[in-house]
């Protein structure tokens, strides 16, 4: 077994006290393992996190040809001796064409992880021998030193490293005997080969020889074929399965000549079939492990995963479940780790790899001794495909093979999938008749059976990190790639960037699988850079070769957008600038559609400080280029974010001079020549220039005013401009060089004319207001704030005042946002700063200018700040008072008059005030609620308050009436009376009164109710009924407190038909409401009916009329059906009848002139008439009335067969539903009467043969006491229980009551009973024939309440709840039918409670 340099998955684990029982580093031989030299030790930390170049050096010699020859001396790679094949790579060639690369990434790129190649002269012999020796299919291989290959005729053929057939071992008379070879292994030093066969046998090979050594025929029970055969590192102990499901160790021993085999059970497969084994092979070189003494066996069942030590005693170290589909097998592999724990130590330990399904775990063995051994979890992986198969290549990468037969590469700490490998045209052999044991008769279990469909154990295996797969026709082996190959591959498949992006996973140290690439990182950095270099170059020249001939300018340009970019990402990659601007640059300067979208192509990198270097050349064509193109604003954007030391200053300052960069101007001056001033002097004075002119200004001039605001904003605030930070040791510098710039009296050369504070004339006249919010910001600056800084703030303001206000030239507005801003700063700063009274007079009317309807907040919010930092104290107050007024600063007067506590002149200032009025109530309940306000202060609120109650009820109705009924008003008359005159506000105010009502009542709180006047309740009916009179009949229905009498007056005056029939049937004239609701009817029936006959007919208007004759049918129907029950026969009819003609009477009239969609709808409203009255008024009657109406009792029986099927289905509809009804009473009946009479012949079994009170037992009592025996098995005393209290009366029966129930379940039933048994005699059986039952049992148990008033109580809830019992339902149904198929007059079913309220079904209209 080999070993490799790896870490542990990232699974905490923990290793501290690995380094102490582990082999320490100093017995480690770092030239036997390849272990490279640590100059700088890393920490365990650094290990378990580092990535997986560490592991490159160790992973080249596991898997290279040279060592495997040096140590195995198998010679499988040689040019020549065989082909390689293609493969399928996990990561698809990605879209080149990219614009935007920062928004599509390149996904990770591995190319071709594993070579596939086909051992061609071992494929060719196994086919040979199969024609001349009748060798039969391949079915089993394995690979060490040598190559051993068992065919399904019972031959063993054997390679030997140069893939020459070294040994044909067995005959085919041997294999008809012993059947197909099954499994194989070899030993340590591959001078012993075990196979298995098909029939349970097992020979032994000398492979120095080629003489059959052992034919073992009883090492395991007879009938079962040999799945698994393996050799441990000893080299007379060997291990096997078979496909009865056990395991078996095979010790080999020679005594006097005599070879023999002692076979000994491990696991028997009637605990469960083992499936697979797989021992842990040692490497005998390391010195002192612990693990040497160690013979480690891992087995695997459907359900379990077992690893035991063999040596030197038997002994199971650890179990794990293992779940999954019944179809798949479980799986084994091991890999031995090198793990370095810490500084010094490093240990070497094995990781097994078990799975089975989908699901793959990675167990760590550590090893402190043969008695102490475990297992510690690293890794779970769950993947998408079932398994066939895992092998490990390396510490590092693992191989799934999955059912489609596809090689899945894996890496297993990322867990990524590096690449997929369709093996399907390999024909993998598969040992399904082994697993069936098809050669000895199918004696296996079904799991095995159906599971051993996908077994190719015998078909998959690696040796020295290549994979071996035995096919029907050849053998095929993969191998891991060297890093420099797998560049190669997807280079000579034209996938350049691809290409790219492997070269740079090495480069950087994030490849996978990384194979050949040694060194420190230095080094191996300095290697891959190498390549990446030509590979580069290589690509530009591809690219540029393959250029479009006959494309559009377009086409080109898109072309080179998607190179060039490429370029220029992989040479600031590897910081080779000068690569790309002299020889990728000189590529590409051939062609000048190339060059130019070279240069465009830099523009992102230098916006986004990737490239902060160019050369000057570049530059100078960079600038000619976006010249050329008029793009300079881009060239500007460009040049504040490059070293200014790569810039040609001199050309960078007269192109940008030139051009009107002034981003760029500023860039140079601050950071080539730590100039702060001069730039902005001669910005100013161009800036001045244009403002001279007294014409509107430029784009130009406004983007440069506006650049010179940010720029003084970013000086004064010690901040870099466009971008970054001032150094901090010229920070102050800078701030007071651009202050005393700005503050200076007069430029370096004035002209003649030139008014005094030049800069700041110039920033004024160009944006007064944003200028001064600069030097507000500025103000807010420490320098401003200190002894010096308080002087330089008060000499900038008296400044502003002199140049705005003494001298001409600035407008009002101007002057006032000046105004503006020293209010607010005089109130930020505590007044700190002065300023001359008559100014401040001027100030305050500027503010408060009532004709000024512009920044009416500002300057409202501008004096607020003032008022309330004091700055107003020498002011009258009055008359502030009256100048927010007059500007309609209400703010301001609130605060004003809160000072004065003037509560209700602060609530017309919310009334007023329209952004605030909606808090206007909120305002009243704080003030009415507030503990400081004064009684009357309270009264005057209330006052103004309901003097402006309906500018209240105009804001929210709602809140108006809450803040009137809990604040402002002891009864609404008094409201109500005062807003009489305005009807539409009375209404939204009642409005808001029932709303509030309903929102406060609960049923639990009834004190929290609202009560309402019977007077305020009609007044709102009447107002309703004029401005929302559909609302009438449901407010009507939902609420009380109204009188009858008056509201059914409001609503006959307003004539709401509706609202006057509900009214007059709560009064009881059901006839009355029936009349209006019917009278209302027949109106919208005549208005239907003439519309139909009208020449000129509206068919939507006709079905709209319909609609509402419908909506006032169902009412009058629901009227009938709440009343009817009420009513006898006659006054049944009197109300059916009616409503039944006013249907059927129209039809008569439109019978022979409206069309036939018109009169169905007719029928269908007669139709609902008649099947909603036959639950009241008798058939017979219904169907007489019917035939004798002129509309049916003409022509054909077709016309009224509708009508009675209708009838008739509705009559077997009820007599279903009584059926059935009746059928569930009986069952309920029965299983109720079955339950009593089992409880009642349940015998009563006491717990004891003595009194639970006394204890005293029965058989000592007297002749004559008498012992109760309750349904819980307790038993007393009659005495004893009467002498506790457990007796009492009720309905004059004594009751009997569990003494110890009772006290354990008081607040539930308590248990009693009837039955109490006399003992006479001694001994429980004279004790249990002379029981005498003195009451009649009523049950098993019943509450029993020892208080009388509890006992009334409970009596009265009772009687009011008592219901009719079965048996009275059911004498009431078996009473003979002697009413002509009508319900009798009385009785259970005329209660209305017992009526079923269920709809009849729609009639069945027969074509």
């Amino acid at each position: 077994m080999h070993l490799a340099l790896a870490h542990p998955t990232p699974i905490s684990l923990s290793l501290e006290g690995l380094a102490a029982s582990h082999a320490p580093c100093k017995l480690l031989d770092d030239l036997e393992f390849d272990i490279p030299k640590v100059e700088n030790v890393p920490t365990l930390e650094s290990i378990l996190n580092e990535s997986d170049e560490s592991s490159c050096a160790v992973d080249e010699e596991i898997v290279s040809t040279t060592d495997i020859v040096s140590r195995t001396g198998l010679q499988l790679l040689h040019p020549g001796d065989f082909t390689e094949t293609s493969s399928i790579s996990s990561q698809e060639s990605h879209d080149s064409r990219r614009k935007d690369r920062a928004k599509k990434p390149m996904p990770a790129i591995h190319g071709s992880v594993l070579r596939p190649s086909k051992l061609k002269s071992v494929s060719a012999q196994l086919l040979s021998a199969t024609d001349r020796v009748d060798a039969g299919m391949p079915t089993a291989i394995v690979v060490s030193s040598l190559v051993a290959i068992g065919t399904s005729h019972g031959l063993v053929l054997v390679f030997d490293p140069s893939q020459v057939l070294k040994w044909c071992l067995g005959s085919t008379a041997v294999g008809a005997q012993y059947g197909s070879v099954s499994a194989l292994s070899f030993n340590r030093d591959c001078s012993r080969l075990l196979c298995g066969f098909a029939r349970g046998q097992i020979t032994m090979w000398d492979l120095t020889t080629g003489k059959l050594l052992r034919t073992i025929t009883d090492a395991h029970p007879p009938g079962t074929a040999v799945l698994h055969i393996k050799f441990t590192d000893s080299f007379v102990l060997a291990v096997c399965s078979d496909s009865g499901g056990s395991v078996f160790e095979l010790e080999f021993k020679r005594l006097i000549g005599v070879r023999t085999c002692e076979s000994q059970c491990l696991f028997s497969g009637s605990r469960g079939e083992v499936c697979t084994i797989e021992p842990l092979h040692m490497n005998y070189t390391i010195k002192d492990h612990p693990m040497q003494d160690v013979m480690v066996l891992a087995m695997a069942s459907f359900s379990k995963v077992l690893i035991v030590t063999v040596r030197p005693h038997l002994k199971v170290m650890f179990t794990h479940p293992l779940k999954g589909d019944p179809s798949t097998l479980p799986l084994l592999a091991w890999q031995f780790v090198i793990i370095q724990v810490s500084e010094k130590d490093r240990v070497i330990d094995p990781v097994l790899a078990f799975a089975r399904d989908k699901t793959i775990f990675f167990y760590q063995v550590i090893c402190h001794g043969p008695q102490d051994i475990r297992a510690v979890g690293l890794q779970k992986i769950e993947v998408k495909y079932q398994l066939l198969n895992i092998t490990w290549m390396n510490a590092r990468v693992l191989v799934c093979l999955d059912r489609s037969e596809k090689l899945h590469v894996m890496d297993v700490r990322s867990e990524e999938e590096l690449e997929v490998i369709d093996v399907s045209a390999v024909q993998l052999v598969y040992g399904t008749s082994y697993f069936k044991s098809l050669a000895t008769g199918g004696n296996v279990s079904q799991a095995l059976a159906f599971a051993g469909d996908q077994a190719c154990y015998q078909s998959v295996t690696s040796h020295g990190g290549q994979l071996f797969l035995l096919g029907t026709k050849a053998v095929h082996m993969f191998s891991l790639r060297i890093w420099t190959e797998r560049i190669a591959v997807l280079k000579r498949e034209n996938k350049y960037q691809e290409a790219l992006a492997l070269c740079l996973s090495f480069y950087k140290g994030t490849a996978k699988a990384v194979i050949g690439l040694s060194g420190p990182q230095a080094k191996r950095k300095e290697l891959v850079a190498d390549v990446m270099v030509d590979l580069l170059l290589e690509f530009v020249d591809v690219a540029i070769a393959r250029t479009p001939s006959n494309g559009k300018l377009e086409d080109l340009e898109d072309y080179y957008q998607e190179i060039v970019p490429v370029c220029v990402d992989y040479c600031l990659h590897l910081s080779n600038l000068d690569l790309l601007f002299n020889r990728i640059y000189e590529r590409f300067s051939c062609d000048v559609i190339a060059k130019g979208t070279f240069l465009e192509c830099l523009e992102p990198y230098m916006q986004t400080d990737r490239l902060t270097s160019i050369p000057p050349a570049i530059m100078k064509d960079f600038v000619d280029h976006y010249e050329m193109r008029g793009l300079l604003d881009s060239v500007e954007s460009c040049i504040v974010h490059l070293d200014i030391t790569s810039l040609d200053i001199h050309q960078v300052v007269g192109l940008c001079w030139s051009h009107g960069l002034y981003d760029a101007i500023i860039y140079v001056y601050n950071r080539g020549m730590s100039d702060f001033t001069t730039p902005l002097e001669q910005l100013l004075s161009q800036l001045g220039e244009a403002l001279s002119t007294g014409k509107q200004l430029t784009d130009v001039h406004i983007k440069l005013g506006n650049k010179l605001l940010v720029y003084i904003s970013c000086c004064l605030a010690g901040r870099a401009y466009p971008l970054g930070d001032i150094p901090e040791d010229q920070v102050f510098i800078v701030k007071d060089q651009v202050f005393r710039c700005l503050t200076c009296i007069h430029t370096n050369s004035p002209p003649a004319d030139e008014p005094p504070y030049p800069y700041l004339q110039i920033l004024l006249k160009y944006d007064t207001r944003e200028f001064l919010n600069v030097l507000s910001l500025a103000f807010e600056e420490e320098e401003f704030n200190s002894t010096e800084g308080i002087q330089k703030r008060q000499r900038v303001v008296d400044i502003l005042l002199q140049v705005m206000v003494e001298s001409l030239g600035f407008t009002p507005t101007q002057i006032g946002i000046l105004f503006t801003f020293l209010a607010r700063q005089m109130a930020r700063h505590e007044n700190t700063i002065q300023v001359n009274r008559v100014l401040f007079e001027q100030v305050l009317e500027f503010l408060a200018n009532p004709e000024d309807e512009s920044r009416h907040e500002e300057r409202q919010q501008a004096l607020m700040e003032l008022l309330q930092a004091g700055g107003l104290a020498q002011f009258n107050e009055d008359r502030l008072l009256h100048l927010a007024h007059t500007a309609e600063f209400y703010r301001v007067c609130e605060y004003l008059y809160e000072k004065r506590r003037s509560y209700d002149k602060i609530l017309t200032c919310y009334l007023k005030d329209l952004s605030r009025r909606y808090h206007v109530f909120t305002y009243i309940d704080s003030i009415m609620q507030s503990q400081s306000c004064s009684i009357q202060e309270k009264e005057l609120l209330q006052e103004e308050a309901l003097r402006n109650l309906e500018d209240l009820v105009s804001i929210d109705c709602k809140q108006a009436a809450q803040t009137v009924i809990s604040c402002l008003s002891s009864g609404l008359a008094e409201i109500v009376t005062k807003l009489k005159s305005n009807k539409p506000v009375l209404f939204e105010f009642l409005q808001g009164v029932i709303s509030y009502r309903d929102a406060q009542s609960s049923a639990l709180k009834p004190e929290k109710n609202t009560p309402l006047e019977p007077e305020v309740l009609e007044l709102y009916i009447d107002l309703m009924c004029e401005y929302r009179p559909q609302d009438v009949c449901n407010f009507l229905k939902m609420n009380e407190g109204y009188r009858l009498e008056e509201a059914l007056q409001i609503v006959r005056k307003h004539k709401a038909w509706e609202a006057t029939a509900y009214l007059l049937e709560k009064a009881g004239d059901i006839q009355g409401a029936f009349i209006i609701l019917l009278e209302n009817l027949q109106s919208h029936l005549k208005s239907l009916s003439e519309h139909l006959q009208s020449p000129d007919m509206d068919k939507s208007a006709g079905q709209v009329l319909f609609s509402k004759a419908e909506t006032r049918l169902f009412i009058i129907v629901q009227l009938c059906q709440r009343n009817s029950a009420n009513f006898d026969e006659a006054a049944r009819e009197a109300l059916w009848f009616p409503l039944l003609e006013a249907i059927m009477s129209p039809q008569r009239k439109l019978k022979n002139t409206v069309d036939k969609e018109s009169l169905d709808n007719f029928k269908e409203m007669t139709h609902h008439v008649l099947n909603s009255m036959m639950g009241y008024i008798s058939p017979p009657a219904i169907l007489q009335k019917i035939v004798q109406d002129p509309a049916y009792n003409t022509g054909k029986f077709g016309e009224v067969k509708e009508l009675i099927i209708g009838m008739l289905d509705n009559y077997n509809y009820e007599e279903t539903l009584m059926e059935t009804c009746k059928n569930l009473l009986y069952h309920d009946l029965h299983v109720h009467l079955r339950s009593l009479t089992q409880a009642a012949s349940r015998g009563f079994v006491p717990r004891g043969d003595q009194c639970n009170l006394c204890h005293q037992s029965f058989t000592d009592s007297l002749p004559v006491e008498t012992a109760l025996v309750f349904r819980c098995g307790h038993s007393y005393h009659m005495a004893c229980l009467r002498a506790v209290g457990s007796m009492h009366v009720l309905d004059g029966e004594e009751v009997w009551v569990c003494y110890l129930c009772s006290n354990t379940r008081r607040a539930r039933g308590l248990t009693s009973s009837r039955f109490h048994r006399s003992l006479s005699g001694s001994g429980a059986a004279a004790a249990g024939k002379s029981g005498v039952t003195q009451k009649k049992d009523r049950g098993d148990s019943q509450a029993i309440l020892s208080d009388p008033q509890h006992l009334q109580a409970f009596e009265n809830v009772r009687k009011s709840m008592k219901t009719p019992s079965r048996l009275a339902i059911l004498t009431a149904l078996s009473k003979p039918d002697s009413y002509g198929g009508q319900r009798p007059p009385s009785g259970i079913f005329q209660n209305e409670n017992f009526q079923l309220k269920l709809a009849a079904p729609s009639p069945v209209t027969l074509g």
